[in-house]
């Protein structure tokens, strides 16, 4: 009797199923109908009309599909519901192609559905130009060191005040594998009290005047005030990095757009009341990339930072931890920003100078959902982590897998 070998083989995106598909040595001509076949995808919906919802039932199930949606919708009985699409690649690049021709505001989701399955394949290296710098995405994981010159910051507080010892840790960073730093003037701690434009002006001035033009690196500097955006643009600085998501200071996206700065969009919210965790997210990140795009800025120039220890339970940023390959459907870069925050510390029951091996487990994690960027304190030693992380996950299960 013979004895068949069956195995498992994991494809989580077009480029491996073609892989698996041309080893088997299928026909050339076969291998690009086939490969969608075999991934299948749930992509959820949230609030669509009765009448919507109905054509998106139906057009799914043509394209043997199908769609999830509330009990009451078969009777007329809800105005709107959640849809979760449940289908193969192949079918649902059919269905954002049948719902051209659809009405109720279908064509534009026809489009939005493709740039989410887009955002779910391995991405492919691109430049991004942070005005006279550059960096490399989809190649690798990159680092971005933390530098706080502020008196009172949760975990490094006044430990770079000093001018000398600020540009030293900045040197320090970059020789440990830095590829960008972040400079940050005021603290973002829960609790802190806040200060003015001009303090944190004062406290940054120094540090990105000197620091800018002795380093290869791109500088972000951390700051939610237009005022210090535009200052520290005029000065030299590359990206800026909004905790409020460029929806706290109504200049913000005006002035990232006029120096064609790079922005990272932090998600942030007062209180933890979700009606949908991740949804709920999506919808503040496309009011975020709404903001940034009317002001001129466009693809790999919107960053998304989830925003973890911000507006969120412990279990919550959990959660959004183990589910950050959601967030790939918005279509641009992931900031990953984990490093010894408070979720680390009470799963671990740590103090903050002991976070640093929960640190590089969010890191790893965060490499292998595919994130673009990690933002640490310890540079060193993440720096290590993610890049044997992304030799398993973005090498050997990207374009590099020459598997079974």
């Amino acid at each position: 009797m013979r004895d068949y070998l069956i195995h498992w083989i994991r494809l989580d995106n077009f480029e491996e199923a073609k892989r698996a598909i041309s080893r088997i040595g299928s026909d050339l001509g076969g291998v690009a109908q086939m490969a969608g076949k075999p991934l299948g995808r749930a992509l959820k919906i949230e609030n669509v009309p009765l009448p919507a919802a109905l054509i998106l039932k139906q057009e799914m199930l043509s394209v043997g599909g199908d769609a999830a949606v509330h009990r009451d919708v078969i009777v007329h009985k809800i105005e709107a519901t959640d849809v979760l699409l449940l289908g193969t690649v192949r079918q649902l690049n059919h269905l954002a192609q049948k719902l051209q021709a659809q009405p109720f505001g279908l064509k534009e989701l026809g489009l939005k559905l493709k740039l989410a399955l887009k955002g779910l394949e391995p991405p492919q290296e691109r430049v991004l130009s942070c005005r006279d710098r550059e960096l490399v995405l989809g190649k690798r994981t990159l680092v971005m060191g933390i530098l706080n010159v502020t008196p009172d910051s949760f975990s490094d507080g006044g430990k770079y005040v000093d001018l000398k010892d600020a540009l030293c840790q900045a040197e320090q960073m970059i020789k440990d594998g830095a590829d960008l730093l972040d400079i940050g003037g005021e603290s973002t701690r829960p609790g802190v009290v806040p200060i003015s434009a001009e303090e944190e002006w004062r406290r940054l001035e120094p540090v990105l005047k000197e620091l800018i033009p002795g380093i290869s690196v791109p500088v972000s500097v951390d700051t939610y005030k237009a005022e210090v955006a535009e200052k520290a643009l005029a000065a030299g600085a590359h990206i800026i990095n909004d905790i409020r998501g460029l929806q706290g200071d109504p200049d913000m996206a005006r002035v990232a757009g006029k120096y064609h700065a790079p922005v990272i969009a932090m998600y942030n919210q007062e209180g933890t009341d979700y009606h949908h965790l991740i949804g709920d997210m999506l919808a503040f990140f496309r009011k975020s990339i709404q903001l940034a795009e009317e002001n001129g800025l466009t693809g790999d120039q919107i960053i998304i930072d989830p925003g973890i220890g911000f507006g969120k339970t412990r279990e919550q940023d959990l959660e959004v931890m183990s589910r950050l390959e959601e967030f790939k459907t918005l279509g641009h870069p992931i900031l990953l920003a984990a490093s010894r925050k408070r979720v680390i510390g009470n799963v671990l029951d740590l103090p903050v100078d002991q976070r640093v091996e929960g640190t590089i487990a969010t890191s790893v994690i965060g490499a292998a959902a595919g994130v673009d960027m990690i933002r640490v304190h310890d540079v060193l030693e993440n720096r290590r982590a993610v890049d044997m992380a992304d030799a398993i996950y973005r090498k050997m299960r990207g374009r590099n897998f020459e598997g079974a």
